[in-house]
């Protein structure tokens, strides 16, 4: 067995409600029979997050499809259980995409037949190299409607971004990992997709040097889409990647701006529209990675320019996206074990996180997924949960090593 791509068998039960009276029946009967749910979409990031200890499975992906879509208003409803196939499909025909960019990580956690969803996407909130242009999914999400731990239906916000009272439940539930509700339709924004991209690219740098160098240029005015460097321990030159869209005049006349400030450096390459598309999509779903089932990924959100210690510290292949603000590392498990402890406690003094993105069960059962939270942190984050599922039924167990550590 694939111990990636699977987890350990539940109890017994597999529901897959089609509407959301069904959910509500679900949920509500869980929580008069004391048992707990375990959510599921399309099954691309099942192993992501601390295991679940559930005694049935909620089967979101019988609630799927485009509820409304509004080309002209930049505007689509969608219901949780969509797969992404779809939705990028339909958003080509109007030339429109969502701008943060979502990975895909079925390849990476070794099943390429799950089905990537929206709904995984908007609870784990997964956002690609665009994000330092265009903003994290949260940024995206206008509207949620779902299915609390209670078994109560809800909705909130709608198809403007508006001020609200109380809880901003569309961006709390962004990123929640199912532990507060079972999402059922979510309204985002769209845009339009762009006419024309170039990405600029520089081999051999130093991963020091390299992040100077995408730091600087994005503190420059060019709109600069995606910053990434593929460092670290390799076994092939190391790459910096710069790409920029828009209208192609405009893309021209900054790439020439750009390609000054890189004149620098030798051997500075350019790809086109479709080679540059490629390159992203590579990158934004971690194929650069030669991963078998022992593989471990640490996913790292520091500060730039502590970025290249902490990931050679690490003594991987390493992919810095995001300017090198956010950093996949690739380790082996027998090493991930003594590594563990040492990094989150680095990791917290320069004010960031230290997530295994990808990891065998047995190695998240001894290390924890998450960064821990202490003290104030992690009081509220029960209060919420707490609040929204205070029985438990929802995802026991997947956020288990927030609450792990000292105080």
């Amino acid at each position: 067995m694939n111990t990636i791509a699977s987890e350990l068998p539940l109890q017994g039960g597999h529901f897959r409600p089609t509407n959301v009276a069904e959910v509500v029946d679900v949920i509500m009967d869980a929580n008069a029979a004391a048992r707990s749910l375990e959510i599921f979409g399309g099954g691309t990031k099942r192993s992501f997050g601390d295991h679940v200890f559930a005694d049935a499975l909620l089967d979101m992906s019988g609630l799927a499809g485009i509820e409304m879509y509004e080309p002209e208003e930049l505007v689509i409803k969608v219901r949780a259980g969509t797969p992404m196939s779809l939705l990028r499909s339909a958003l080509r025909k109007h030339n429109q995409h969502f701008a943060f960019e979502p990975p895909d990580y079925a390849a990476l956690f070794g099943n390429v037949d799950a089905i990537d969803t929206i709904g995984g996407i908007v609870a784990c909130n997964l956002s690609g190299p665009r994000r330092v242009l265009a903003g994290a999914a949260r940024d995206s999400v206008l509207g949620i409607e779902g299915v609390n731990g209670r078994g109560e239906a809800f909705h909130s916000g709608g198809r403007t971004v508006k001020n609200v009272t109380g809880f901003d439940i569309p961006r709390l539930m962004t990123g929640s990992f199912g532990v507060l509700a079972a999402l059922t339709s979510i309204t985002l924004k769209i845009h339009p997709a762009p006419q024309y991209e170039s990405t600029l690219v520089v081999s051999e740098l130093d991963d020091s040097v390299a992040l100077r160098t995408m730091s600087d240029l994005l503190q420059l005015p060019f709109e600069i889409s995606a910053a990434a460097h593929l460092g670290g321990e390799r076994s092939s030159a190391s790459v910096t990647a710069i790409r920029i869209e828009g209208f192609r005049e405009s893309v021209m006349a900054r790439e020439t701006e750009i390609e000054k400030r890189l004149q620098a450096y030798t051997g500075v390459k350019k790809l086109g529209t479709d080679e540059s598309r490629h390159f992203w999509a590579s990158l934004k779903d971690l194929s650069a990675f030669t991963v078998d089932d022992d593989a471990c990924i640490w996913r790292l959100s520091l500060p730039c320019d502590q970025a290249a210690s902490v990931a050679k510290s690490l003594g991987g292949p390493a992919i810095y996206d995001w300017g090198g603000s956010q950093v996949f590392v690739q380790s082996r498990a027998e090493s991930m074990l003594s590594q563990a402890d040492a990094l989150r406690k680095r990791i917290a003094e320069a004010g960031g996180s230290a997530s295994l993105l990808r990891a065998t069960l047995d190695v998240r059962r001894q290390v924890g997924t998450f960064q821990p939270r202490h003290g104030a942190l992690q009081e509220v984050g029960e209060r919420l949960r707490r609040a929204f599922d205070p029985n438990g039924v929802l995802n026991p167990g997947k956020l288990a090593s927030l609450s792990h550590g000292e105080a």
